[in-house]
């Protein structure tokens, strides 16, 4: 059930409207009511935290009525309320130009008309002339004619006619036409206090009244008196080894597969791995994959993955870009018609003469194949591809001498090991748990994804021989159904799950098959849609990346990436799991997947209407349509499309959601602006030739996504309740200038532009506090930023920030100036030359002390230079990218780049360079990246004791051999965990 999601989410929006933040829009209600509604909300959430740890498998049919009753009564709340925050902000005056003209010319009465002159001075008690240049320079906002209103205008209003001084009729005209467009607004938004209640939420409110009643007679009934006590994952032991796929009953498929790869014949061999879902095919392929055997005996390693819904432009990059091949020329010279063969061509002249090894995972199709295997070429040199599929007919179609190695259900003691691991790790398991485990593994019937999300769930349980015995009722209760059961099996973990990460589970079902999710923009989605509870030690971004790794922890979600210095990049979500999500959501009218053929939601299979329905004896409570149990346009809260699923549809009038995945292609239907309380609108992988206006009037909007061709309006400072806004520019590049009123938007929390100029703060905000952006934390693709310390001021919390220079001089940008911004902690600067025979003056960087991450492009600093760099006591990762340095030599300082775990040199003219472990005592990885000219690794490095892997690609030969070198001489001292990677060209 979803009912603590909307309580969370009600909760977050009547706590916004009774202590708005600073610079935050008031909104008109009566607060004695919201108060209540807060009252009766929090119990209500308590109730349900403390109840779900005492259901079985979830099916208690008093429970699951009472949270439908719940949900019910949350998202009636929740629709009244936010109706009419939307109604009371679209039906502003749209003539704020024509108030503020009637302003001025009252103004400039009053000083004409020589008994009031001196009266209106004394009342201002400041310069009559700022009061005109402030009002000259004010941008015409809503925001700042409410702070006319309440600073100058009503004050005035009050002391002229309180004043027996005579005025002309023209004056008292102008007050009376003033008054007459004002003070409804100032009554507004002056005396917000005391409005009257609001009928539709009293009746939300009787509703919440009778739940509770019936809610106290269940906690009776049931003993709810003790708080939950949730074995949840503690985040912070959290690292690489959390998540990892293990691996039991595969030895002899992992052989077997070995051998076909580095053994004979040394023609090109197509390897397939064949086998249902969930059976551990994608395990087997990146164990064998990641083995250290196949690292040294393939030149290159490339994997993709492809899945149900396919693109071929994605493939391919895909390949390019794990086969670190560049392929940027090739896209920006080639039309799009032709681009997809020509990456193709691109590849096959990469592979060409090397030795490779490419792994095809999850290959549904053959058409996708006949276009993907031209080109791989036969170098006749032990070149392999490795193909995984569920489909046999696919495994025959790619047959090239060797037999498909079917992956074979695991026997009751490797399934028992696979538990226990799960569950314990090295631990012992207590002998009073282990006929019961035995009996869970048993009833997995072998299938490895369905005992790890078990097992999943186990780990999250107390371990007493109670909760167990339950676990296994609910799973022998499931096996002896005719149905899916492996999915119903999956689905137990769901039900099991705590109440605040249910529905960050059944988000997943909105991604692609197979995707790969930035969690920045995971998290940035789950903030919008109101999951998140908040803290008040804690950002919203901390209690997501909690919520992400108790996931994981509970095998629910994949790891998809890691960043370099062991933080999560992206995940991801196992195809059967994103079913049991897409069926879970479904049914709870937690996301509907718009036309009739859209793919995207169900991944091929066809759902049985049946699993749009849900009937509970309490269906009935309330006035809700009829059309909420089977599926209706009402009931739904998200809606995820395909482009090419567009059509005639039903309306979703309270939808707060829309995302739409398609191919990057322009002209999208305008339908989701009726959608009038969204929060989410993700039409980002579209292009707008226009953008309507209509999406102005969105204003509840939390997250936008969109590509555009031209600059953001002014107007989008009326979507006052943005926390990310993602714009990227369509067709005409760089250069697009966002406008000034971006600074009036105080809830923003990540800015992602492409290339775009941010303006200056405009003077009179940076005086007034409510204007900073002080929730800001990310600031990305800004172009030409000037660093001054106005702006700097403004973006207080900045947590992460990158922009990019095209320059012919360093003066105006002040990059020194950033080390005032002390909560940074990732920071990318890129530069890119008008001319490429120009040469200015490296810029002057100073970095605050808290930066963590840092990328530099192109800025072509000294190397003696990095030791500003050097001496940051928290730097973690360092990219110095395309002559972000230059000179011959580079010898760090000691003591230098103390914390530092990741190093990349890439594109550099450095020659010698004379390092060893006093320098980067905790360094993991380092990168040589067509380091062309360098003579050699510095022997030293080999002796730090936590370098774990080096890698050099397209690097002198010389420098080659240096770090063979450092491996051979670790080995003969027995250190046999530094790996090294070499991908050579000749030089």
């Amino acid at each position: 059930m979803v009912a603590h999601a909307a309580l969370v989410s009600l909760l977050q929006i009547v706590d916004s409207i009774l202590h708005p933040a600073a610079g935050a829009r008031r909104i008109s209600h009566n607060r004695a009511q919201l108060k209540s509604l807060h009252e009766k909300v929090s119990f209500l959430l308590g109730f349900l935290e403390n109840s779900s740890s005492h259901r079985g498998k979830g099916k208690d049919p008093e429970l699951d009525g009472m949270e439908t009753m719940i949900t019910k009564a949350a998202y009636a709340a929740e629709d009244v309320i936010e109706s009419d925050i939307h109604d009371q902000i679209v039906a502003e005056p749209e003539s704020i130009l024509a108030l503020f003209c009637l302003f001025f010319i009252l103004f400039r009465l009053l000083l004409a008309f020589s008994p009031l002159r001196d009266d209106v001075i004394r009342f201002f008690n400041i310069p009559v002339a700022y009061v005109t240049a402030l009002l000259s320079l004010l941008p015409l906002t809503f925001q700042n004619l409410i702070f006319v209103l309440g600073r100058f205008f009503i004050p005035l209003l009050v002391h002229i006619l309180s004043s027996s001084i005579a005025m002309p009729s023209e004056v008292i005209f102008i007050i009376l036409l003033l008054a007459h467009e004002v003070m409804p607004i100032a009554s507004k938004y002056f005396l917000y206090a005391h409005q009257p209640e609001n009928q539709d939420l009293r009746r939300a409110m009787d509703d919440f009244s009778f739940i509770m009643n019936e809610a106290i007679k269940i906690k009776d009934a049931f003993g709810l008196d003790k708080p939950t006590q949730y074995h949840a994952y503690d985040g912070d032991g959290f690292s690489r080894g959390i998540g990892k796929n293990i691996v039991v009953g595969l030895d002899s498929d992992l052989n077997e597969i070995l051998a076909r790869l580095i053994g004979y014949p040394s023609e090109l061999q197509i390897v397939t791995i064949l086998g249902m879902g969930g059976i551990g095919k994608t395990t087997l392929a990146r164990q064998v994959y990641d083995d250290p055997r196949v690292v040294d005996h393939f030149d290159i390693c490339a994997w993709v993955t492809v899945s149900q819904e396919y693109s071929l432009r994605q493939v391919m990059l895909g390949l390019l870009d794990s086969a670190k091949i560049r392929a940027e020329e090739i896209l920006r010279n080639h039309k799009d018609d032709e681009l997809d063969y020509m990456l193709g061509e691109h590849l096959y002249k990469n592979l060409m003469s090397r030795r490779y090894l490419v792994v095809v995972d999850d290959m549904w199709d053959t058409i996708i194949w006949d276009f993907v295997s031209r080109f791989f070429p036969d170098n006749q040199n032990g070149c392999r591809v490795l193909l995984t599929t569920r489909l046999s007919e696919v495994a025959s179609y790619a047959f090239s001498g060797s037999p498909p190695l079917k992956i074979q259900f695991l026997n009751d003691d490797d399934s028992w090991h696979l538990l226990r691991e799960k569950v314990f790790g090295g631990e012992d398991c207590p002998w009073a748990l282990e006929a019961i485990g035995r009996s869970i593994a048993r009833d997995c019937r072998g299938l490895p994804l369905a005992i790890v999300v078990v097992g999943g769930l186990l780990y999250n349980e107390h371990r007493t021989e109670g909760d167990w015995t339950r676990v296994s009722k609910d799973l022998h209760s499931i096996l002896s159904k005719d149905d899916e059961k492996c999915l119903e099996t999956l689905g137990l973990s769901y039900n099991h799950l705590p109440q605040r990460l249910k529905p960050c589970f059944l988000y997943m079902g909105a991604f692609l098959e197979d995707e790969e999710i930035p969690v920045t923009k995971l998290f940035n989605l789950w903030a919008a849609e109101g999951f998140l509870e908040p803290s008040k030690s804690k950002s919203l971004e901390e209690v997501a990346e909690e919520y992400l790794k108790d996931l994981i922890q509970r095998s629910l979600i994949m790891v998809g990436k890691w960043s370099c210095n062991g933080k999560i990049k992206t995940c991801k979500i196992h195809d059967l799991l994103r079913d049991v999500s897409i069926l879970n959501a479904h049914k709870e009218n937690f996301l509907d997947f718009g036309g009739e053929d859209a793919e995207i939601g169900h991944g091929g299979h066809n759902w049985d209407e049946t699993l749009y329905r849900e009937s509970t004896p309490l269906a009935n409570l309330f006035d809700f349509p009829s059309d909420w149990e089977t599926g209706g346009g009402r009931a739904k809260r998200r809606l995820i499309t395909h482009v090419r699923a567009f059509g005639q549809r039903s309306r979703y009038p309270m939808a707060r959601s829309f995302i739409c995945f398609g191919d990057g292609s322009y002209g999208l239907p305008q339908f989701y602006v009726g959608f009038r309380l969204l929060r989410v609108l993700d039409i980002v992988t579209h292009g707008l030739y226009e953008l309507p206006d209509e999406i102005f009037n969105l204003v509840l909007l939390r997250y936008l996504g969109l590509t555009y061709d031209y600059p953001l309006p002014s107007s989008i400072s009326r979507l006052w309740n943005l926390q990310t806004i993602v714009f990227y520019n369509g067709r005409y590049g760089r250069g697009l200038q966002v406008p000034v009123e971006i600074w009036s938007m105080p809830n923003l929390r990540h800015l992602y532009l492409k290339a775009n100029l941010l303006p200056d703060p405009p003077a009179q905000r940076l005086l007034r506090s409510s204007n900073v952006l002080g929730n800001l934390q990310t600031l990305v693709g800004i172009s030409d930023f000037r660093c001054t310390k106005g702006i700097l001021k403004s973006i207080p919390n900045l947590k992460k920030l990158g922009i990019l220079y095209d320059i012919a001089s360093w003066s105006e940008y002040q990059l020194e100036s950033l080390v005032n911004l002390h909560k940074l902690e990732t920071l990318k600067i890129s530069v890119e030359y008008r001319l490429k025979t120009s040469i200015v003056h490296p810029p002057k960087l100073a970095f605050p002390q808290k930066l963590e991450r840092l990328t530099l492009s192109g800025c072509r600093i000294p190397w003696e230079g990095m030791t500003s760099a050097g001496a940051l006591p928290n730097l973690q990762v360092l990219k110095l990218r395309n002559f972000a340095c230059q000179g011959r030599e580079w010898e760090p300082v000691e003591g230098e780049f103390c914390q530092l775990m990741f190093l990349l040199i890439e594109d550099t003219d450095l020659v010698q360079w004379r390092s060893n472990e006093t320098h980067f005592p905790r360094l993991q990885r380092l990168i040589l990246r067509r380091c062309s000219k360098l003579e050699a690794v510095p022997c030293g490095m080999g002796d730090i004791a936590t370098l774990e892997r080096m890698e050099l690609i397209d690097c002198h030969s010389s420098a080659v051999a240096s770090a063979r070198e450092i491996l051979e001489e670790q080995r003969q001292m027995g250190n046999e965990d530094l790996k090294i990677h070499i991908q050579e060209n000749n030089f």
